[in-house]
């Protein structure tokens, strides 16, 4: 499909799902080279991120853990401005590696206060994977270690990414058309 209707949008395709499978096969690559011996613990921020994290998780050859957490700030196709923790961490971070994973980095709202708490726990390293980063539209000083596709500052779906709760079971990504 190269156009898909979302409540009342439509949007286009963009990413297809072969480039999808590819890239994230290139940062499983990247992480199992980093992280060797290391057995860090993944921990894949829902709900946006749950396709991406069980595809790059079940691409990773080496040991690892994955933990999941829900962070939220979006209402529609914009940012509330407000992050809200509907489903909390309950793991020991305590000199363990650990890998955020998210689906996207806009604002960068959410990370910038999520990773706080993390450090708080002092974990040995905290690094990001994000699939997608807007670079335009991050507002908050974050750096994103392992990045999929750089995007402009557009609204998606797909992939794990919704607008107003449907649009996350497709396998490739889709713009909002203008």
């Amino acid at each position: 499909m190269t156009r898909i209707r979302i409540h009342d949008k439509i949007f286009t395709l963009y990413i297809s799902k072969e480039d999808i499978q590819q890239k994230v096969g290139e940062l499983a690559n990247a992480l199992n080279r980093d992280y060797e011996h290391k057995n860090p613990i993944f921990i894949a921020v829902l709900n946006g991120a749950f396709i991406f994290a069980a595809d790059l998780f079940k691409s990773l050859i080496i040991d690892a853990e994955i933990s999941f957490i829900k962070l939220a700030s979006y209402k529609g196709m914009k940012s509330s401005g407000q992050v809200i923790t509907a489903i909390g961490l309950d793991i020991e971070l305590y000199d363990r590696h650990v890998v955020i994973l998210e689906d996207i980095v806009d604002t960068g709202k959410t990370l910038n206060e999520f990773l706080p708490q993390l450090m708080h726990q002092q974990p040995a390293s905290l690094k990001i994977v994000a699939l997608l980063h807007k670079p335009a539209a991050t507002v908050y000083p974050l750096k994103v270690d392992y990045k999929g596709f750089e995007i402009p500052d557009k609204f998606v779906v797909g992939y794990g990414l919704d607008y107003n709760g449907l649009g996350r079971n497709t396998a490739s990504i889709y713009q909002l058309s203008e």
